[in-house]
């Protein structure tokens, strides 16, 4: 690991913690500080619409640490693992992080999914968030960590004390790193293979 990336373990275990009692926390992702909870559990996703002042009928993102897991929450087209494996196998031809909205969602909270079915997924490779997904075993969400309509807070110190004071847990890990991190692309892919940039 690079200095970067050394989490303290027991910053990982305490959010670990509050994830797995359906609480929400306050954490580093690989683009911006998000908002998360475990990502099948309902009530937990209600607390982060309300915390965020969100409409439930706005679907939120959720992380994954590996695509192998992506088959027991989506339908995965073709167009989608094409993609995957671009951004695996050649990180220097992805630009940016991805996010793939895929149809037919199941096994997640319900009002996490948007009307037409369809769900957000980022494959995580930041260690601290990807160390989060895979030892809870769940996705978790990712959502800014800001009051909807207000600015997205790029590093831990424009986090607003209404969202820390909110959450269950902030996180300790890279509160002082303010490298810039570029968001997300999003592209939509349909079942049919069909696909729609959102952001490039």
């Amino acid at each position: 690991m690079t200095e970067n990336n050394r989490y303290d373990k027991e910053d990982l275990q305490a959010a670990l913690r509050v994830l797995r009692s359906g609480g929400i926390i306050v954490y580093p992702t690989d683009t911006v500080w998000g908002i998360g909870c475990d990502a099948t559990n309902e009530e937990a996703v209600h607390r982060i619409y309300a915390l965020k002042q969100r409409e439930d009928s706005k679907s939120m993102l959720v992380l994954l640490d590996s695509p192998a897991k992506l088959d027991y929450y989506v339908d995965v087209p073709e167009a989608a693992e094409l993609l995957l494996a671009i951004n695996e196998d050649s990180p220097e031809e992805a630009l940016r992080p991805l996010t793939i909205i895929y149809p037919s969602a199941r096994n997640l909270a319900p009002n996490l999914v948007a009307e037409d079915g369809s769900i957000g997924i980022r494959i995580t490779g930041e260690a601290f968030s990807k160390a989060l997904c895979a030892q809870l075993c769940h996705p978790i969400v990712s959502t800014s960590a800001n009051i909807s309509g207000e600015p997205t807070p790029h590093f831990f110190r424009e986090i607003s004390d209404t969202v820390l004071s909110r959450a269950d847990y902030c996180c300790r890990f890279r509160r002082e790193d303010e490298t810039p991190h570029e968001p997300s692309s999003i592209i939509k892919i349909n079942a049919d293979g069909s696909f729609k940039i959102i952001r490039s």
